[in-house]
Order: structure tokens, then sequence, then C-alpha cells
């Protein structure tokens, strides 16, 4: 038997049906890392067909905070006007404008860096650890590119409210996907700091 509370928190964090939950949970004998593991697995399977779907449908959202020291402008992509208007894309928006105006990245996943600016990160990293063995340094220079995405890359970033940090940007987005049963992609954004450059 699954436990009610357990089946509600895996349903929070995965955005999953609760039957689904169910199962998992029954699958991993109550283990919700592990559930999530699997619901995550099952739901890409689904996310990655919709990502190849075309997205010209959305919303270009706008957002103000710290009593207008900080602005954010995004453009959201979804295939149909219908879920363009639906409130759990409206929310989607919100969310990754707040999550842009707190943690300000400068790009959307790492696949946009140019690479002239990961070479100087490598040399900067190579540069820290000179005197460790090549194989060693591979695997720090490697542990430390992915922390530099999770500070610079939006998809890469721990999502903002998730008080247990293991959601990122890009599984909240999939699961706003999987509820909404389309390929949503942030287009593009900016953002805006009084007094920045």
């Amino acid at each position: 038997m699954v436990d009610l509370e357990q089946v509600k928190k895996l349903r929070q964090i995965s955005g999953a049906g609760i039957l689904n939950c169910q199962k998992a949970l029954l699958e991993t004998n109550g283990d919700i890392e592990k559930a999530v593991y699997l619901l995550r697995e099952k739901g890409i399977i689904q996310v990655a067909k919709r990502a190849e779907r075309k997205t010209q449908e959305g919303v270009i959202y706008s957002y103000i905070h710290a009593g207008g020291k900080i602005g954010v402008l995004l453009e959201l992509n979804c295939e149909t006007d219908f879920v363009a208007r639906t409130n759990e894309f409206h929310n989607l928006a919100k969310e990754l404008a707040l999550q842009i105006a707190a943690c300000a990245p400068q790009w959307i996943k790492p696949e946009d860096i140019p690479q002239e600016v990961i070479a100087k990160e490598k040399e900067v990293y190579r540069a820290q650890i000179q005197n460790k063995p090549e194989k060693v340094m591979e695997q720090i220079i490697k542990g430390k590119l992915q922390k530099f995405y999770t500070d610079t890359c939006l998809l890469e970033q721990i999502y903002i409210r998730d008080p247990e940090g293991k959601i990122k940007i890009k599984d909240l987005i999939t699961q706003v996907m999987t509820k909404l049963g389309e390929n949503v992609v942030l287009r593009r954004f900016v953002r805006f700091k009084v007094g920045e450059e």
C-alpha cells in the first residue's frame, strides 16, 4: 500500500497523474527519489517526441522586480493558441521570468555558450589545478564546467522555488509539457538591471 502523503509529494514534484505516481511508488517500494527518476524516464520519452514538433504560438511575457530595478522580457512558445492561453502556460512564463530576475542567467542552455567562452573557462580551471595528473585534471575541469553551466544557463539552474534543490528549470518545463501535452520552448529572454551595462 502506498502512503497518500507520498503520492501527493511525488505528484507535486513530478507533475504526473495520481495513478502514475502510485504505480511509480509501488515499483520503487515508496522511494520518492527513485520514483521521480522512473517517472522522468517514462515522461522524457513522451517529451522527446513532443520536442520535435513546431512551436509557433506563445506569449511575450514581461516582469518588473525589485521596485523597478530589474526587468525581464521573454518569449515562450508552444504549439497551439489554445495552450498559449492556459493558466499553466502563463504561470510557467511567470516562473521563468522570476528565475531570470533572481539568478541572472546569461544563456538558455550550454549549447548557446560561445566556444571561446568555454575555452577561456577551461584555461582558468587548468591554471587553478596545474599540478594534478592529466586524467584527474580532466575530471575536475568537467565538474567545474557543469557548475559553470548551472550558474549561467537557465535550463541547468536549480528552480528557486524548490526547497530541496533537486528540480532544474528544464525539469520544470518538462513537467508543464507533460501536463499540457505540447512542446514548450523558451525561445529567448533579456534581463535588465538599472545601472548595469
